[in-house]
């Protein structure tokens, strides 16, 4: 097996070769599904944008990507289809202008819909996208007033509670819900016939009123407690409308987006519309062409990323190929990390609100990303830039800024976020937002916990026994889940996490006798296929418990053996199967390796890395010739 192990190593190194782009990164596809090619398309009616080869393409991609019984799906195994997706798919399919409500394919979709109840029982943001077209109305009574952006960090609740992924989007959409606001366009589609509609009148407050109004109440207070002491001539609804512009307009980045993120940017745009920006102003231009510039061609078609994955994938690729023995002076190596150490960024930016004694310093997860930088991948370019820090000045101040704002973000309770300290607070879960747990916290978890431990463990000197590793290693152990897995918050998801805090464990000396490593390993054997690969379902997220896929994919397989391999001494027989499956079907072409594997939001958001396929397998396969071979 040594020479199948390095003939599909060398194969993996030569393809990643000739795939690295001019600048020495790697822009492979961070492919959604449908939502944001759905969304593009509403936006370039709205803004009258008349971009026709654009919009043949988002629609192309949309159509074969429909199921046979009209609905659309975020992952394969989802059953018969997701409702909001559906909705979301006819809805632009009108508004491009290229299908009709009598054509076969919005026939029925429209049949799905309305048998499962229709727009009525879509998700939040699918009622909010209706709103803003005049097909679904605003409640008539905010559950969240506008104001509430002017709480103080000092108040229990504020808005820098909220994680920066959920402020970016909530923001804009206080606004709009504000505003009561509604952009129709010639296109603007009549959605009676699936519950929506403009002779929709009632008060829907999207969560139910009674809920709605408890929070109301509630906001209404801590709003009041804030203008007893001001002056009386403050208006606090002009200054929160000018704050919340405030906020959108300073983070955006060079290329016209907010933050990165394609919903943050279109709430952008259409919040900045309903306080009076022109379909033409360069702001809203600009914006429009950042969204393009993140477009990416995946079959021969269109799709909208929600963001890139550059500098996600540039250093997990350089790490993978040094790690299989690519020198550091080889030039694919050094253009990488060229690449990295420009992303490296050094702005003040939200991160530091909840961390403020600490210099900038990390990296952030897309190319154009200068405000918003996380923890996993500062670790994961450190790695990869590892080499550079023996010989090179700027490579050495770059590691140490780098490691120290890791370090900083250390949650109190020993674990590690992803973009932000202390945002954790329990009662955000209760707020009257659908997945909430996932838009509005950002509490530690074991992928970031674990992976940050790993890079402490294997590349720094840190003493296992010092007091950072000593409390990430305690939260891990609290939060095991009595099976032996872990929860992985960014990845699916049990494997994903179980593999993280597995090899963060053994780089930072937990015994390998251990209870929480013996249970991890027994968890990891049993669930193995019987064709030696591992494979996940998205259904995990969604009922909080490991689902098996029934199939196995090549990088469920490379997490299991990863972690296996970091416990164990030697080959065992599940390991031994496991690496065979990856020589085997390295090479496959089928569902399995379009599944997604990574999420933003459970049960709504999913991401399929056409990057996984390949880093994954060499990782491991790299840690299993440098250990056992």
């Amino acid at each position: 097996m040594n020479s199948s192990i390095e003939s599909e190593i060398n194969r993996l190194i030569q393809l990643l070769n000739k795939e690295q782009s001019r600048d020495g990164s790697w822009n492979y596809a961070f492919e959604t599904g449908i939502i944001t090619d759905a969304y593009m398309i509403i936006l370039l009616r709205l803004l009258e944008i008349h971009d026709e080869e654009l919009i043949d393409q988002l629609v192309g991609r949309i159509i074969s990507k429909q199921q046979e019984n009209g609905a659309w799906k975020l992952f394969y195994d989802e059953e018969s289809g997701n409702l909001s997706s559906t909705i979301e798919a006819y809805t632009a399919l009108l508004f491009s202008g290229k299908y009709k409500k009598s054509d076969p394919e919005l026939v029925k979709a429209r049949t799905f819909i309305v048998e499962r109840g229709g727009v009525k029982n879509s998700e939040l943001f699918t009622k909010i996208l209706l709103c803003l077209i005049g097909q679904y109305p605003w409640p008539k009574k905010n559950p969240i007033p506008i104001e509430v952006i002017l709480l103080p960090p000092s108040f229990p609740v504020n808005i820098f509670d909220i994680s920066v992924f959920g402020r970016a989007n909530i923001i804009p959409i206080l606004l709009l819900a504000h505003k009561k606001y509604q952009s129709i366009s010639i296109y603007t589609p009549d959605l009676s016939d699936i519950g929506g509609g403009k002779g929709r009148n009632e008060d829907d407050s999207f969560v139910g009123e009674s809920i709605a109004e408890e929070w109301r109440n509630y906001f209404t207070y801590l709003i009041d407690e804030i203008k007893s002491k001001v002056h009386t001539l403050f208006h606090f609804e002009s200054e929160a409308i000018a704050q919340a512009k405030n906020y959108m307009l300073t983070r955006i980045e060079p290329d016209g987006t907010m933050l990165s993120y394609f919903s943050s940017t279109f709430y952008m745009v259409m919040a900045l519309r309903s306080v009076g920006y022109k379909k033409d102003h360069a702001v809203i231009l600009k914006a429009i062409e950042g969204l393009k510039s993140i477009a990416c061609k995946i079959d021969g078609y269109t799709h909208m990323q929600y963001t890139t994955a550059d500098v996600w994938n540039t250093a997990l690729i350089s790490d993978a190929l040094q790690k299989s023995g690519v020198p550091a002076d080889n030039s694919v190596i050094k253009q990488a990390n060229s690449y990295l150490l420009s992303r490296q960024q050094y702005k003040f930016a939200d991160w530091m609100i909840h961390n403020p004694e600490t210099l900038p310093g990390g990296w952030g997860f897309s190319d154009i990303n200068t405000l918003n930088p996380d923890v996993d991948d500062t670790t994961a370019s450190l790695r990869a830039l590892r080499s550079m820090f023996s010989t090179q000045t700027d490579a050495i101040q770059a590691w140490n800024r780098g490691v120290q704002w890791t370090l900083s973000m250390q949650n109190p309770d020993g674990g590690w976020p992803a973009f932000e300290r202390r945002i954790d607070k329990e009662y955000l879960t209760f707020l009257p937002l659908q997945k909430a747990e996932f838009i509005l916290t950002d509490a530690s978890s074991a992928d970031l916990t674990g992976r940050t431990l790993e890079f402490l463990g294997n590349y720094t000197n840190m003493d296992s026994h010092s007091p950072p590793i000593v409390k990430a290693k305690k939260w891990l152990k609290n939060n095991q889940r009595k099976d032996g897995s872990w929860y992985g918050r960014w990845g699916i998801c049990y494997l994903y996490g179980t593999w993280a805090a597995l090899t963060g464990l053994m780089a930072c000396e937990e015994k390998k006798s251990s209870p929480a490593v013996q249970r991890s390993v027994k968890w990891l054997s049993e669930i193995q296929n019987r064709d030696g690969g591992w494979g996940e379902s998205c259904n995990s997220d969604i009922e909080r418990r490991y689902v098996p896929l029934g199939s196995s994919t090549l990088t469920h397989t490379s997490w299991a053996l990863d972690a296996l391999i970091a416990v164990i001494d030697k080959p065992s027989p599940a390991i031994d199967r496991g690496i065979q499956y990856l020589i085997t079907n390295g090479e496959k072409n089928e569902w399995t390796e379009d599944y997604p594997k990574g999420q933003g939001m459970g049960g709504a958001f999913y991401v399929h890395y056409h990057s996984y396929r390949f880093i994954w397998p060499l990782m491991t396969l790299a840690h299993y010739q440098n250990k056992f071979l």
